[in-house]
């Protein structure tokens, strides 16, 4: 009797401990079910804020530039990063009417974090015991192997894409055909390289090992590794429809032959022969006289800014007589010129954190593009946006307190944002134009045209009343609180290029050289070009928004000349 009651107690002494066990189980797994679903119900009510309304976000947070993903911004609501940030600004008196004053519950909005869509960054896939994977089975190149690739000497010297999440073999084939290259190499799972001549350095097979971002079972090279495929049959089909751009009539310099590299002379010369000739030696300018072909780059000798009256060169734009004597026709092939897209982060760190500051819509982007290309390093980013890294702006996955770059864009406008930059270059734009841009990016990204109906609908004259009192707070608050400003206005750097330009470089203390310069001004429009129908005599501003914005026109225009800076262009300001 004792031995079984002696069984029992163990039996139940067992049983105890089992139910625990489940007990602690089952509640630990009701929790992380619990949280999971709060943090979907907290991400639904994000997306459906009102725009008007804003969400405390904890004081740590704000002391970062990049946020978690779930507090970035969509399309939708705008999300104050700071506590400070919906303060009302302490604006100069002298250039602060009271009706720039009194709008409280729009500056308090106006002061926001400004974040851009956010996209998840996940480091390339490295396959351990990797197994081969698809190389040519949908693809229409010939896949000529893996080989050894130097980002700081690239051994395809050609255009350059990255596409961050969907990066594709055929992508990268597509996009090096069109442009006339005879190879497409992969590098990394994400980045696509385009040239004439194949490597010389070959590579072990398996050293190819990362996946495609956008592919699964298709290679996209490695480390410092490029999966090389040959593109002659899509270039015979891409020929039919690539892009070659007539770039005008020029005085002829005094000795071609020393000017550009490369030559043919063929009889009945057409442009097509001579586009051709100039692409496949990887020149981005095709320049005809008569039965003459010569290939090469914008220089000093030959700079295209002076074109002559199309008149001189008679005849039609494919005939090899088109041109003859003291003048010339020239073309833009699809090559890109690569004499300045080398960039790289700085070897060390620099000694003067510098902003490159504007209000949203500005052309922060495009300045960006002229100033990398100009000094060869890239530019950082007070957030992320994955679509700007796909346009390869590496500087945008890299912190941007890291002082590896030569300048952070920011639209930041508080105090505390503004005194931690040493210098600042101010970019200032036409608040109309502004406005416009930033109104087509929040509806259709970059590259863009907002829809008539998001033009028509109650967003865009609450989008109106709310920003274009942040452009105004913005430029007041820098020159109020910024250490060294650069004053640049888009208008300006868009007319004179080449001396704006100049002027921004010198001011990040770097010395480059006038050709490079002129790769700038020939790359100049980069991929940010908007594409889709742009509509005609479109008139978005009633007569109130008028007025509102030409109030603010006035009194950012008087606040600079009061700090000795040039005032606003007079093309927009109100007479």
């Amino acid at each position: 009797m004792a031995k079984a009651f002696f069984r029992l107690q163990k039996f139940l002494r067992r049983t105890q401990f089992l139910l625990l066990f489940l007990t602690a189980a089952y509640l630990m797994a009701g929790s992380l079910l619990l949280l999971q679903r709060t943090r979907l119900v907290i991400q639904q009510g994000l997306r459906g804020t009102p725009t008007n309304q804003a969400l405390a976000v904890p004081e740590e947070m704000s002391r970062v530039g990049i946020a978690e993903p779930w507090t970035l911004q969509s399309p939708g609501p705008r999300l104050p990063v700071r506590t400070d940030a919906l303060q009302e600004p302490a604006l100069d008196p002298r250039h602060s009417p009271h009706w720039l004053m009194s709008r409280n519950s729009e500056l308090r909005q106006l002061r926001r974090r400004w974040f851009h869509k956010f996209t998840s960054d996940q480091e390339p896939l490295q396959t351990a015991g990797f197994k081969a994977m698809k190389h040519t089975a949908e693809h229409k190149g010939t896949y000529m192997g893996c080989f050894t690739h130097d980002s700081r000497e690239r051994t395809l010297k050609g255009a350059v894409f990255y596409d961050l999440r969907k990066m594709t073999v055929a992508h990268c084939q597509e996009a090096c055909a069109e442009r006339a290259y005879s190879y497409a190499g992969l590098a990394y799972g994400t980045e696509c390289y385009c040239g004439n001549t194949l490597p010389a350095a070959t590579a072990k097979p398996e050293e190819c090992n990362m996946e495609c971002k956008g592919e699964k079972g298709s290679v996209c090279g490695g480390v410092n590794r490029l999966s090389v495929y040959s593109l002659e049959e899509l270039r015979a089909r891409a020929r039919r429809r690539r892009n070659v751009i007539y770039r005008g009539c020029f005085r002829a310099p005094e000795n071609l032959t020393d000017t550009f590299p490369a030559s043919l002379i063929q009889p009945n010369l057409t442009v097509e022969m001579c586009s051709e000739f100039c692409s496949k030696k990887e020149f981005p300018l095709a320049v005809i006289r008569g039965q003459e072909c010569y290939c090469g780059y914008p220089t000093r000798r030959f700079s295209l800014r002076e074109g002559t009256d199309g008149l001189r060169c008679s005849g039609t734009h494919n005939a090899s007589s088109a041109a003859g004597g003291d003048y010339c026709l020239v073309y833009q092939t699809p090559v890109q010129d690569t004499r300045c897209t080398d960039r790289k982060f700085l070897t060390t760190k620099s000694k003067v954190f510098v902003a490159l500051s504007s209000f949203p819509g500005a052309g922060n982007t495009w300045a960006r593009h002229l100033i990398e290309h100009a000094t060869g390093y890239y530019t950082g980013s007070y957030y992320f946006d994955g679509a700007l890294y796909n346009k390869g702006f590496k500087g945008e996955k890299d912190h941007w307190r890291s002082r590896r770059t030569i300048c952070v864009k920011t639209h930041e406008s508080g105090k505390t944002e503004i005194e931690m930059f040493d210098s600042a270059i101010l970019l200032i734009r036409n608040p109309y134009k502004s406005l416009m841009a930033e109104f087509n990016r929040k509806y259709a990204g970059h590259l863009g045209y907002a829809t008539d109906r998001n033009w028509k609908s109650k967003e865009w004259p609450d989008f109106v009343n709310s920003y274009a009192s942040w452009w105004a707070s913005h430029v007041l608050e820098w020159l109020k609180y910024g250490k060294r400003l650069l004053i640049v206005h888009y208008e300006d750097l868009k007319q004179s290029l080449i001396p704006k330009l100049k002027e921004m470089v010198e001011f990040l203390n770097v010395t480059v050289t006038e050709d490079r310069l002129l790769c700038v001004e020939n790359n100049r429009d980069g991929n940010f070009k908007r594409s889709g129908a742009k509509q005609k005599n479109f008139e978005p501003f009633t007569q109130e928004m008028k007025d509102l914005i030409n109030r603010y026109i006035l009194t950012v225009d008087e606040a600079l000349r009061g700090r000795n800076f040039s005032g606003l262009p007079r093309e927009y300001v109100p007479r």
